[in-house]
């Protein structure tokens, strides 16, 4: 006699495979991000570890001249920060050259952009030459400006001038602020002519076209199409020249020094005066950390801007 012993086969259960699901994807996430790794660790040692070390000097009092002056203060540095009369005078200095060369380098990069976006002989010359003040480093750019543009004496500008009298005026004496700015806009407006002469090649020539054809001028058609084209690349060039300006060191330290008294130095600056002509390491590291703080909720707040209109365009 023989028996059939039927065998069923027992199907798999739902939870071990959700979680075997789980862990086949968290292992192909670690499988695309580890080429990255390398870089994230390379960052952090070199931004996020030095960042913390500056904020425990910015809780303690320590002058390099005087050995032995190292004591935990807390937030102490952080008062004397803001109550501090020549950090507020860099604070809105940094305001007034930020603002006033992003804004103007706008304006002219829109202008150049506008004219190199025309058909002429020798286009691609005169973008190259355009671009050139971009590619020079900054502390050239301020050797040029201080010596062979303002000088009182010898400067172009002034020679330029002459006729209409402006014969001797001393531009890094009399006006440093506006000297500051006038090297960082000749410095910057290329980059702001790639943006938006970028934006403006990337504009459907169809639509500019329709409007010629419906009556609209120039001026029009500029208003009403083409700058709201170019906003999003207008807001990405002021936002990333303003991240770069704000820092801006070697244009004050050649052209300036600072000078005369405060009346151009910005937060960069006064931090490097306190900490390597003060040797106060404690205040200097409080200072950066408040600019620091303040840079990146503008950035974010800019950010954020910036992406919704991204967002909205598509």
């Amino acid at each position: 006699m023989s028996t059939d012993v039927a065998t069923t086969a027992v199907p798999p259960q739902p939870a071990a495979s959700a979680r075997a699901t789980v862990r086949s994807a968290r292992m192909e996430g670690w499988r695309r991000r580890a080429p990255l790794l390398p870089a994230l660790v390379f960052a952090i040692l070199v931004t996020q570890i030095p960042f913390l070390v500056t904020l425990w000097y910015s809780l303690n009092s320590w002058n390099l001249v005087r050995p032995g002056s190292e004591r935990f203060v807390g937030l102490s540095n952080y008062a004397d920060v803001f109550a501090d009369r020549v950090f507020r005078q860099a604070a809105l200095n940094t305001v007034v050259i930020t603002a006033g060369c992003v804004i103007v380098a706008m304006l002219l990069g829109i202008a150049l952009a506008l004219l190199l976006d025309r058909r002429f002989i020798g286009r691609s010359v005169v973008r190259t030459l355009i671009i050139t003040p971009f590619l020079i480093m900054p502390v050239a750019s301020a050797l040029i400006w201080g010596t062979m543009m303002f000088d009182p004496l010898f400067g172009l500008v002034n020679f330029v001038l002459t006729p209409f009298g402006g014969g001797e005026y001393d531009w890094t004496s009399s006006a440093p602020l506006v000297s500051v700015i006038i090297a960082l806009v000749w410095q910057w407006t290329p980059f702001m002519t790639l943006l938006v002469l970028a934006g403006l090649q990337s504009q459907g020539r169809d639509v500019l076209e329709a409007a010629q054809v419906d009556g609209a001028g120039a001026g029009r058609t500029f208003r009403s199409i083409t700058l709201p084209h170019l906003r999003r690349y207008i807001e990405l060039g002021v936002l990333l020249g303003a991240i770069y300006v704000v820092n801006t060191f070697d244009q004050i330290y050649i052209m300036t020094q600072g000078g005369p008294g405060t009346a151009s130095s910005n937060l960069p600056f006064y931090i490097y005066q306190r900490a390597f002509l003060g040797f106060d390491v404690g205040q200097a590291a409080a200072m950066g950390v408040v600019v620091v703080i303040g840079t990146i909720v503008v950035a974010t707040l800019a950010l954020r801007l910036l992406f919704r209109s991204f967002a909205q365009e598509d």
